[in-house]
């Protein structure tokens, strides 16, 4: 038991087990993405899903549409209209990515699969499999401290009602419909368990779907860092392995300088096809990942932007609870993809620095290839419309602050 529990940890790094952890924790949303894995999903998780998700919906799209647009609009109460629909939109985030893996769930198989047997061709105990080891510590650091953000988030706003006197709600300016009043028994135990079960599912399925997508993304970048290492000791690593082989006994012959270049350059050649079939292959990963999350991002990015929008204009003494939550989401989306283009760039600089002017005139083709290669834009993007990166992330905060400024000079 302990032993498993570990697994969650640092002391676990590689991928085959980081997925494992996704895939447990998904299998409580009735996930499964490991195809590998042929056991039921217990109906302990079919009920946890189905009673929060109902929950979800009740509060967080039947009660905040009431309440927004029959009961604030009679009341004339915009403040807590604002409030409210600004819980509805950010609690949207995570939901649009789980419907998402929910439609393409054989495509998300594919990409698990596919990672899994990449990693498979790694060689235990080498440079290359050392360097992929130290870079995925660190992705599941981030994943790791993305989900305990995310998830102790939910928690606080559940428990800061708890903490106070009398009866209060998670938010208190927000009546569920059909369940006025609600501070009287039973009313106040059934909104107060809709809310913890909304709150669940509105927590729970970000933190876990996007881990998914740092999991994988994360892989493909410490790939590209490996390979880059590889790429940078290729010609030192030829030179060693030429001394270490019996071509070094012909050190005697007239035409030894001849033969050395030539198994040197045998070797570097073998090695620049592997290398160029790993990248490959982690590009048309990639491609894989946009395929399935791209349209989930842009639908994101929009509904952080409503969100936003609506906790700036509810006023921070009253949103202060939502906004981290929708930042972090989208913040960490923009971070994977920076994180990758930055691999990228890396490998680039790489193949440029392999002391590809030592090679043979057929290796250093392959070189220019892979440079030509190189060069092209590895991305994550919203939609195909824009990249996913910090200068996004910048444009995104600069367009939200604009937008409560209008707004907010609108409604003085």
């Amino acid at each position: 038991m302990m032993e498993t529990i570990r697994k969650f940890g640092l002391a676990y790094c590689d991928v085959k087990t980081m997925l494992w952890n996704v895939t447990v924790m998904l299998r409580v949303l009735i996930l499964n993405i490991d195809e590998r894995n042929k056991k039921p999903i217990p109906i302990i998780f079919y009920i946890i899903f189905i009673a929060s998700c109902l929950g979800y919906f009740y509060v967080y799209l039947v009660s905040m549409s009431w309440f927004v647009f029959v009961r604030c609009r009679a009341t004339g109460d915009l403040l807590s209209a604002i409030i409210v629909f600004s819980l509805g939109a950010s609690s949207e985030i995570g939901t649009v990515k789980l419907v998402f893996v929910f439609v393409q769930i054989n495509k998300v198989r594919k990409i698990v699969t596919e990672c899994l047997a990449c990693d498979s061709t790694v060689v235990a105990g080498s440079r290359f499999s050392i360097n992929l080891l130290a870079a995925l510590r660190v992705v599941k650091e981030r994943a790791m401290i993305f989900w305990m953000v995310i998830i102790f988030n939910g928690v606080v706003y559940v428990i800061k009602p708890l903490l106070l006197p009398g009866r209060h709600f998670t938010e208190d300016k927000f009546i569920l419909f059909g369940l006025e009043p609600m501070e009287e028994t039973p009313n106040y135990q059934i909104a107060t368990m809709l809310f913890t079960a909304g709150v669940f599912f509105t927590v729970y399925v970000p933190a876990n779907v996007t881990a998914l997508l740092i999991v994988v993304t994360g892989y493909i970048e410490a790939q590209l860092l490996s390979l880059s290492e590889e790429l940078l000791h290729l010609w030192e690593d030829a030179e060693e392995h030429y001394y270490k082989t019996e071509q070094a006994m012909s050190i005697f012959d007239s035409t030894k300088k001849d033969l050395k270049d030539k198994a040197m350059n045998d070797y570097v050649e073998q090695h620049l096809k592997d290398i160029i079939r790993s990248h490959g292959r982690n590009i048309n990963l990639l491609h894989q990942v946009e395929n399935v999350f791209s349209g989930a991002i842009a639908l994101e990015f929009f509904l952080l932007v409503v969100g936003l929008i609506a906790e700036l204009l509810g006023g921070l003494e009253n949103t202060y609870i939502e906004i981290p939550f929708a930042l972090m989401q989208v913040g960490m989306d923009c971070f994977t993809g920076q994180r990758v283009m930055d691999a990228n760039i890396k490998f680039e600089k790489a193949v440029y620095d392999s002391k590809w002017e030592n090679y043979s005139l057929s290796n250093m083709k392959i070189i220019l290839t892979m440079l030509q290669s190189s060069q092209k834009t590895v991305k994550l993007s919203a939609g195909g419309i824009i990249m996913l990166s910090f200068s996004c992330l910048m444009q995104v905060i600069r367009s939200i602050y604009s937008a409560y400024t209008t707004l907010r000079t609108t409604m003085k």
